[in-house]
């Protein structure tokens, strides 16, 4: 469930190592392989060492499909876009297929629906079970992963995959995977280093269940794998492997 590792670079090499096997170990399985990436800063250096040859080239990126976890409600070419990010530093580096991308927003329509629309997206493309392959998510200091904040009601969600909601403390829409959905994955691996998340790791991975304050606790599949992989300065709270 732990891996605490000396440095955010050792960090990226381990989930990088960790993506291209859990793509072939899909590709091989079932001939394609589904996964959600994060946003924020934290997967950054992961998508641009997934770039390099070393790695790309060990995945066959035409059978892969690629989702998000959470998403701001802003154009796609707007800085603040998950997946301008991704696409920035990743995608466009690799050969995935252009109709194998499915970024989280869409024009002139609203979070709401469109929300409703990903959600029947899932369906159709991992069917009524819902495994994704891998997601990939971070979390705040405030112990939040995807866009599950501390205080929000789509922590109560039971039914949804796909939830879109109005946050007030960042006055935008945000849209998000939810605690059910990614629950149903194989693998989900978290990416925290820095000091400033010594605290709340703590609080998640030791603390008093409480998840409407700390939401990275609704992190546990129901039959996949949880991984956290920090450094050393994230983990100084903690003592030794959980």
């Amino acid at each position: 469930m732990l891996n605490i590792l000396p440095s955010t670079e050792e960090i990226f090499k381990e989930a990088a190592k960790l993506f291209v096997a859990a793509a072939n170990e899909a590709i091989d399985q079932k001939g394609y392989f589904t996964v959600a990436l994060t946003g924020g800063s934290s997967p950054e250096g992961l998508y641009r060492l997934l770039s390099e040859d070393q790695y790309k080239k060990q995945i066959d990126w035409s059978k892969v499909l690629i989702f998000w976890g959470d998403e701001r409600w802003v154009p796609l070419d707007n800085e603040l876009s998950n997946a301008r990010m991704s696409q920035e530093s990743l995608l466009k580096n690799v050969p995935v297929l252009p109709t194998h991308v499915f970024p989280m927003f869409k024009e002139n329509v609203e979070p709401e629906d469109f929300a409703v629309s990903y959600n029947t997206l899932l369906k159709e493309k991992l069917g009524d079970d819902g495994a994704m392959d891998l997601i990939l998510l971070g979390m705040g200091g405030d112990g939040h992963t995807a866009s599950l904040f501390p205080g929000t009601a789509v922590l109560e969600e039971k039914e949804k995959w796909v939830a879109a909601y109005y946050l007030d403390a960042q006055q935008m829409y945000r849209i998000t995977l939810t605690a059910p959905f990614l629950n149903k994955a194989m693998r989900i691996i978290v990416l925290t280093f820095g000091d400033a998340k010594a605290e709340a790791l703590k609080e998640v991975l030791k603390g008093e269940y409480n998840p409407s304050r700390y939401p990275s606790q609704l992190l546990n599949p129901t039959e996949g794998e949880l991984l956290f992989l920090v450094d050393e300065k994230a983990a100084k709270y903690l003592n030794g492997n959980i």
